[in-house]
């Protein structure tokens, strides 16, 4: 049983008194304008399960997670106010020469409501702000234009296609429902292991109504429709001010040794990335 009272709360949100398409675009929006894509706990080598209870129980406390996490509260929190939601095995394509497919990296939400189906996932960092339809088409959000199409990798799944901007290239679906244990044995390995992409580099991402703001390592970003303004955090206190403030994580739970520790290996890891840079 998850704590629904006390996510509502963390979203700024009333219980919906009907499972409509109005309610759901509202949680939809403060999900991701609340709860950010990040890996903290992987990087400070403590990674966490993905069972909703758990989810729940790290966003109510102040924490956000990545897709196995985000997609996993958030599918059970639709799931108990009501809403007709599928969990579906999924993969994101990090750049244009990864393989197309639902390979099991992302876990991907669509809800049925009002007799059409929707994607609805707060777990791409970058990506949706509000859900989609499973309908062929572009469609803006913001300052991004997505793609909405048929998988070809995929028989009876969809392919999502991010902006050129966006952090990856795009995401495919397979159309069967799923268990959220399925995509456990996936989870270590992403958390694990040293050729994942979560181990290697902290990230972070908070979407709003005009862009994102993305912390990779010491770079901070923000996109929108002016562009891309990018600056590189050079001390401690100003990194951990930003994933306070920009991205309203609560840090109480990480202790000044374990503070420490996390901005050396993040600094050093910056400096060795602009010395080869400058090679």
């Amino acid at each position: 049983m998850i704590d629904v009272d006390g996510y509502l709360a963390v979203l700024g949100a009333g219980r919906p008194a009907a499972p409509t398409a109005e309610a759901l675009w509202a949680l939809h929006r403060a999900q991701v304008e609340r709860v950010s894509y990040e890996n903290l706990d992987i990087q400070l080598g403590r990674p966490t399960g993905i069972g909703a209870e758990e989810s729940v129980a790290r966003i109510v406390r102040g924490r956000g997670g990545y897709c196995f996490h985000l997609n996993g509260a958030f599918g059970a929190l639709l799931d108990a106010l009501g809403y007709d939601v599928a969990l579906h095995r999924a993969g994101v394509q990090n750049g244009p020469g990864d393989p197309a497919g639902a390979t099991g990296n992302h876990l991907a939400l669509t809800v049925r409501l009002d007799g059409g189906h929707w994607l609805v996932d707060t777990g791409l960092g970058d990506g949706l702000y509000e859900p989609l339809p499973l309908r062929e088409g572009t469609y803006t959000q913001g300052p991004f234009t997505y793609g909405m199409a048929p998988s070809t990798a995929v028989p009876g799944g969809w392919r999502f296609t991010h902006d050129p901007r966006g952090a990856f290239t795009g995401m495919d679906f397979a159309p069967e429902p799923v268990e959220l244990s399925s995509f456990a044995a996936e989870h270590v390995r992403l958390s694990a292991s040293p050729d994942s992409g979560f181990v290697r580099v902290l990230t972070t991402h908070r979407r709003d109504a005009k862009g994102v703001d993305v912390l990779r390592g010491c770079v901070l970003r923000r996109i929108d429709a002016g562009g891309t303004q990018e600056r590189t955090i050079d001390s401690a206190e100003d990194w951990y001010g930003v994933l306070a403030g920009v991205f309203r994580l609560d840090l109480a739970g990480v202790d000044a040794p374990a503070r420490a520790q996390l901005w050396h290996r993040v600094h050093t890891a910056h400096r060795e990335w602009e010395a080869a840079r400058r090679r």
